[in-house]
C-alpha cells in the first residue's frame, strides 16, 4: 500500500489547552481543522504516521531518521509536563534509510541529539492520539540540503513505504512567516504576508511545482520554518492525483498557521514535479553555457577536468590577453540547485596571469571550501559558475562604501575578512561590514580598518 493522504498542519504548542490556558481559543479555526485532520487520519486507520519535524535533529548536509523502536516527550519546557510516548516503524526506518544509501542521498539514523519528542511532533501527536492510537511513527528531520533533494527524499519515502505494503500516512509540520505583524515575537516583513499567501495558494491547488519558483530570499525573510517539510511531504506525492483542500489559515500572533489536506484519488504521471524542475534547470544551464564568456568557461572546463581526470586542461593558445597577461586576484563562486557549493579566491594575485588564478581557484572552490564537500563527477552538469576579477584594494572609511558596487576588505591585527559586493541579502553598508567583520572572527567593538574594490563580474 501507499502514502494514502498528506497533510500540513502548524505546532504553536499554546494550542495545546495545558499550554494555552484559555488563549488557544484565538486561534479556533485551526483547532477545528486539527480536529479534522485527527478524525481523517482515524477513518484512514494507517500502520504509520511520518512526522516531517523541522524540531527535530537537525544538519546542514544530513537528513536525519530517528531511531530506536519508540520515543517519548512533553511540552514542560511550555508548563504542560504530561508525558506522550509512541512506538517507531524500525522496519521502515531501516528500509527508508537503504533506499537514500543507494541513491547517495545523505539520509540516516546517525548523530541523534536528543531522543525526545519535539514540540513540532507531539502538538500533531496531541490531536492525532485524541483519536486514533494504533500507528507506529517514523520520525524525520529537514536539513539544509537543496529543495529537490528534500522532494527527491520524499519520492523514497514513498517508494519504502509501499515496498513493505503499509498504509502510511505524511505530516508535514510546520509554521508559516513568523513575521506577520510589527507586535508578532518577531516583527513584521513585508515578504511574511506575501510568502504566506503563496504558499496557501499551493496548499489550495496542489501545485507543488510552484514550490520550486518561491524565490530564497522571499522564505529566509519571511521567517518560516515549515517550507522544506513541506517539500519532502510533495516529494511523497509525486505522480498522484490529489484532491487539496485548504482547511484554514490564520496569523493573530504574527505568525502563519495552515492547516491543508491532500487526499491521493489515483495516479498521475503528469504531477512528476522534480523532473519537469530538473528539465528547466538543465535548459537553463545550457542556455547559460551557450552565452559563457572566456573567464567562466575557463573555471568550468578546469574544475570539469580536475574532477573528471586529476588534470585540468592546458588553458588555449589563442585565449584573450586580459586572461593570459594581466594579474589580479580572483574569486571563483559555484551554485548547485541555486545555493552556494563553493567560493575560494585571492585578493591580490599569487599567480602569472589571471588565467592561472581562474585555473587554481577554480579547483579549490570545487575541492577545498571546508564548508563544503569536494564536488563530486555526478554534480558537474548542474554548477552554475562565476568569475569575480578584482581591481587593487583601496583604503576607505564607512561612508566610502556602497554594497552593490564595492566590496569591502575588514582587517583587525591578523585578522581579516573580505566580502564581494552585490550579493543577493546584502543591502546595507552595517551588514556588508558585520557579514565581513564575522567572517573574520573579528569582534563588534574591536577597532579595524577598511578598504573597498571593485570587480569585474562574470556570470
Amino acid at each position: 500500500m501507499p502514502v494514502v493522504q498528506a497533510f500540513v498542519v502548524p505546532h504553536p504548542p499554546m494550542i495545546v489547552p495545558a499550554v494555552g490556558g484559555g488563549r488557544e481559543g484565538e486561534i479556533a479555526k485551526t483547532i477545528q481543522s486539527y480536529r479534522t485532520v485527527a478524525a481523517r487520519i482515524r477513518a484512514l486507520a494507517p500502520d504509520t504516521v511520518v512526522i516531517l519535524s523541522p524540531h527535530s535533529t537537525v544538519y546542514s548536509d544530513y537528513l536525519h531518521i530517528s531511531p530506536g523502536d519508540g520515543a517519548k516527550g512533553s511540552l514542560g519546557q511550555f508548563g504542560a509536563p504530561e508525558v506522550t510516548e509512541v512506538r517507531y516503524d524500525p522496519e521502515l526506518v531501516r528500509t527508508l534509510e537503504a533506499l537514500c544509501g543507494a541513491e547517495n542521498l545523505p539520509a540516516g539514523t546517525l548523530g541523534e541529539q536528543s531522543p525526545d519528542l519535539d514540540h513540532g511532533t507531539l502538538v500533531p501527536l496531541h490531536f492525532i492520539l485524541a483519536e486514533y492510537r494504533e500507528f507506529r511513527v517514523v520520525r524525520i528531520a529537514p536539513a539544509g540540503l537543496s529543495r529537490e533533494d528534500h522532494y527527491r527524499f520524499g519520492m523514497i519515502l514513498a517508494r519504502a513505504v509501499e515496498s513493505l505494503g503499509r498504509r502510511a500516512v505524511v505530516v508535514a509540520s510546520g509554521d508559516l512567516s513568523h513575521k506577520l505583524t510589527a507586535d508578532g515575537p518577531y516583527g513584521f516583513a513585508p515578504e511574511g504576508p506575501e510568502l504566506d499567501r503563496r504558499l496557501t495558494e499551493v496548499f489550495a491547488s496542489g501545485d507543488f511545482g510552484a514550490l520550486f519558483g518561491l524565490e530564497e530570499e522571499l522564505c529566509e525573510k519571511g521567517a518560516e520554518c515549515g517550507f522544506r517539510p513541506v517539500l519532502m511531504m510533495a516529494g511523497a506525492l509525486d505522480k498522484k492525483a490529489v484532491e487539496a483542500e485548504l482547511l484554514s489559515y490564520e496569523g493573530p500572533f504574527g505568525v502563519g498557521y495552515a492547516v491543508a489536506s491532500f487526499a491521493v484519488t489515483g495516479n498521475d504521471p503528469d504531477r512528476s514535479f522534480l523532473e519537469k524542475q530538473q528539465r528547466q534547470t538543465a535548459e537553463r544551464i545550457a542556455e547559460v553555457r551557450g552565452v559563457e564568456d572566456a573567464f567562466v568557461r575557463l573555471a568550468r572546463t578546469t574544475l570539469e577536468g580536475y574532477v573528471c581526470s586529476g588534470s585540468p586542461p592546458p588553458i588555449p593558445e589563442n585565449w584573450p590577453p586580459e586572461l593570459t597577461r594581466a594579474r589580479a586576484g580572483v574569486f571563483v563562486s559555484l551554485k548547485k540547485q541555486g545555493q552556494l557549493r563553493g567560493c575560494i579566491g585571492t585578493t591580490a594575485p599569487t599567480t602569472a596571469s589571471v588565467a592561472a588564478e581562474i585555473r587554481r581557484n577554480a579547483v579549490a572552490a570545487g575541492t577545498e571550501d571546508p564548508r563544503f564537500d569536494p564536488v563530486q563527477a555526478h554534480e558537474l552538469d548542474e554548477l552554475v559558475y562565476s568569475v569575480d576579477v578584482l581591481a587593487p584594494a583601496e583604503p576607505c572609511d564607512e561612508g566610502m562604501l556602497d554594497p552593490s558596487r564595492y566590496g569591502v576588505i575588514v582587517t583587525s591585527g591578523h585578522k581579516r575578512g573580505l566580502l564581494l559586493p552585490n550579493l543577493e541579502g546584502v543591502d546595507t553598508v552595517k551588514e556588508q561590514i558585520a557579514i565581513a567583520r564575522q567572517k573574520a572572527g573579528i569582534r563588534a567593538g574591536e577597532p579595524c580598518t577598511l578598504e573597498r574594490f571593485e570587480v569585474v563580474r562574470h556570470k
